[in-house]
């Protein structure tokens, strides 16, 4: 045989002698042909019960399952679930101010507490005002004496640069009343010479 008859199995072969590339694989009959196929059926059973729980577990609304370890699904405590939904929502500076709208006594002091109400936060970062009315125009005056230093007090409670200013309102007058008794074309109590 020549270099050109050579069979693919008898490379190396020369002047028609084969050389042993190796030993044969033996056939498989009998008892090993049947371990070879309950081999395959267990790979295939495995495979499709596998299929079978994903769509299982994907009916179920959901893949994974709370195991021993904590994840994110767990049961949460309240609190560090409201503050991780404030962080998520950046309501960081509403919730603060929120704050100090219920701690305003401990905040100004009781006296002042008594007669000053914070009505609004205005959170432009141009402005950040918060208004605050007053119960009489005494306490409005002691109020915006007061203003810088509870400013600071602010800021340092809730962050720097949080409040910028503070409004002071006054007490408005009293309600216009309409009715029988009133002049007509009367601004109101202030209009008393006609």
């Amino acid at each position: 045989m020549t270099g050109r008859d050579e069979q693919p199995g008898e490379a190396g072969a020369v002047g028609g002698a084969p050389e042993a590339a190796g030993p044969k694989p033996p056939e498989v009959s009998g008892v090993d042909l049947a371990r070879v196929a309950l081999r395959a059926a267990k790979e295939q059973a495995r495979a499709r019960g596998a299929a079978a729980q994903q769509k299982k577990q994907a009916r179920r609304g959901g893949g994974l399952r709370s195991g021993a370890r904590s994840d994110g699904r767990d049961p949460q405590m309240l609190g560090s679930a409201i503050s991780r939904l404030i962080t998520e929502r950046g309501w960081e500076t509403p919730a603060a101010v929120g704050g100090v709208m219920g701690r305003w006594p401990q905040i100004v002091g009781d006296d002042l507490a008594k007669h000053c109400v914070p009505l609004r936060y205005d959170d432009d970062p141009a402005a950040r005002v918060l208004t605050v009315s007053c119960d009489s125009t005494a306490w409005a005056t002691q109020l915006r004496l007061l203003a810088p230093q509870l400013v600071a007090r602010l800021n340092a409670d809730l962050g720097q640069g949080t409040v910028r200013m503070i409004k002071v309102v006054g007490p408005g007058g009293p309600e216009r009343r309409y009715g029988p008794l009133r002049a007509p074309g009367s601004k109101g109590p202030g209009d008393t010479y006609g």
